[in-house]
């Protein structure tokens, strides 16, 4: 038990890495930055290490992207959001392309809503600035790109056949 959740903390840091140093390629649209790498990173932490971790990998790559000055504070709803929603849904599926739907539902309206009083409270925009949905086309335009981006690593794993030996738990194998 102690060696799964070692190789699953080991696999988090790296796609968390992995999305930190994605950031640097971005495009920005309304004032936020689009990064699809965290998005197709969402994905993958979807499929291989559930709902919690994905939420975690998002957090901890939002903060450190911060930290950094590689991103805005529109990283958090931008990423937990998606990474919570295509968590769940690929735990309760296992079906790949509802979990993309849900990461793009996920990011763009559910986390460009919650941009809104962010960007008002913490960011100190004014309310005739932005409109509550200005969030939703830049963060769809982000989670898009990611969500296509992330077909070609879980149908890679999968055609190698190494998507079986990446997680395995008591038996359960998280199968893309």
């Amino acid at each position: 038990m102690r060696n799964h959740q070692i190789k699953k903390l080991s696999i988090a840091g790296v796609l968390c890495a992995f999305a930190v140093v994605g950031s640097l390629f971005y495009f920005p649209i309304f004032g936020s930055k689009c990064t699809p790498v965290q998005h197709m990173v969402n994905i993958i932490c979807a499929v291989f290490l559930g709902p919690w971790y994905g939420v975690g990998v998002a957090f901890v790559a939002s903060f450190l992207r911060n930290i950094l000055g590689l991103g805005s504070l529109m990283a958090f709803p931008g990423s937990m959001f998606g990474a919570l929603l295509c968590g769940i849904v690929y735990y309760k599926t296992k079906n790949t392309s509802l979990t993309l739907s849900a990461e793009i539902f996920g990011t763009s309206i559910i986390g460009g809503l919650s941009a809104y009083p962010i960007a008002i409270i913490l960011m100190g925009k004014s309310t005739g600035d932005i409109a509550f949905y200005a969030y939703i086309v830049p963060f769809l335009i982000s989670t898009v790109g990611g969500a296509l981006f992330s077909i070609i690593p879980l149908s890679s794993l999968k055609k190698t056949g190494l998507h079986k030996t990446i997680i395995q738990e008591k038996g359960r194998n998280y199968n893309v």
